[in-house]
């Protein structure tokens, strides 16, 4: 039996609109209408949902907390998660970016939309489990924990591997700051930020020629956008 998507929604008309498109693709989909049935569901171990669309205003469990609350457990610590809010300032995008969303998508939106953030987010799942990032100049064996540029070993901390790790296993996504220190330094770390800063520093400069693989998002976080990308930017305006 597929895995289905799980829809948290208490507006009914959306949580059927949703679940209805989702199945009209090819996906089994199941509803909850409150963040405690929805939390209940994501954590059926029988039945594990393989996405989740997450509305922020519910009654009971609030979108956010719900978010946090899945993402500190270990079934569902990498479950894909779509918000839906009517929020849609900047501060909000970040918060929910920051707690672990995968993707954001303001009300009202289009259902095709929704359909192709969804096809999205899984086919990054699929990129996530792949066991080597390699563009043809960079190369990330996540197994054998080894990077190499243009052939060359590039010889990196425990901490920096990860780090190049979370972001290529992202690779097109902004990772937000409050997520990389997360995931490589963990929830309980209450440092200086700037070590995030000093540490991607230190990755460009070992990674020599491929250290333009690791885009700034200024105000936001950092992107990974491959030494392929970047090539071939290069030669599109004429800076190769």
């Amino acid at each position: 039996m597929p895995r289905p998507a799980l829809i948290i929604e208490d507006d009914a008309d959306i949580a059927e609109s949703v679940r209805y498109n989702l199945e009209a693709a090819g996906f089994t989909a199941i509803v909850a209408s409150t963040g405690e049935k929805g939390l209940a569901l994501a954590l059926d171990a029988q039945n594990p949902p393989m996405m989740i669309v997450l509305d922020l205003m519910l009654p009971g469990i609030s979108g956010m907390d719900l978010c946090r609350r899945l993402r500190r457990e270990n079934q569902t610590r990498r479950t894909p998660i779509i918000m839906l809010t009517a929020k849609t300032s900047e501060a909000d995008r970040i918060a929910g970016l920051d707690l672990g969303a995968d993707d954001y998508i303001a009300k009202p939106f289009s259902v095709r939309e929704l359909m192709a953030r969804v096809r999205a987010v899984l086919r990054r799942v699929e990129d996530d489990a792949a066991p080597r990032y390699d563009d043809g100049q960079l190369v990330i064996d996540f197994g054998d924990v080894r990077v190499l540029c243009e052939g060359a070993i590039v010889k990196l901390t425990n901490k920096e591997f990860t780090l190049v790790s979370v972001l290529a296993k992202r690779s097109g996504r902004v990772v937000t700051r409050q997520q990389l220190l997360d995931q490589v330094w963990g929830y309980s770390y209450y440092g200086d930020a700037r070590t995030l800063d000093v540490h991607i520093r230190r990755l460009r400069q070992k990674l020599g020629s491929c250290g333009d693989c690791i885009e700034t998002v200024v105000g936001v976080g950092y992107r990974f956008v491959g030494c392929g990308t970047a090539t071939r930017a290069a030669k599109s305006t004429g800076h190769e």
